[in-house]
């Protein structure tokens, strides 16, 4: 029985991996054609890039958050030694680091920080007329 949940777990983990690198690669080309997409339909270059650029940086995201998730299922399930702890650690720490300089890019802001809504930054605003004659 343990050796059946052990193949298990290992087919699962691999299966969860081959899924993140898959989500990655099918990324890098979605957002190839959308970017060549955009430029033969005559959108800017600067344009086309940042939304390619920002389904790039997503779909990374997506498969760095399933290839960690493979990482914790492996070594606390199927290899749980000191050693292999810490090299999980050193794995979540890079990734989890990855994982938020792309979403800084992407986003234009740290995770944590409220998204800014259109219309509502001062200088955007239209000044309301004052009953001074401005």
């Amino acid at each position: 029985m343990e050796a059946f949940l052990s193949a298990t777990l290992h087919w699962t983990t691999r299966g969860i991996e081959v899924a993140g690198t898959l989500v990655i690669v099918i990324g890098i080309l979605g957002a190839g054609y959308v970017f060549l997409r955009d430029l033969l339909r005559g959108r800017a270059p600067q344009d086309a890039f940042r939304v390619c650029r920002s389904a790039l940086g997503m779909a990374i995201l997506l498969g760095l958050e399933l290839l960690v998730a493979a990482d914790i299922i492996s070594t606390v399930a199927i290899e749980p030694t000191l050693s292999s702890l810490a090299v999980l650690a050193g794995i979540v720490l890079i990734r989890t680091f990855l994982s938020f300089s792309l979403e800084v890019e992407i986003e234009g802001r740290w995770p944590w920080q409220t998204p800014q809504r259109r219309g509502t930054d001062k200088a955007e605003q239209p000044r309301a007329q004052g009953a001074g004659g401005q």
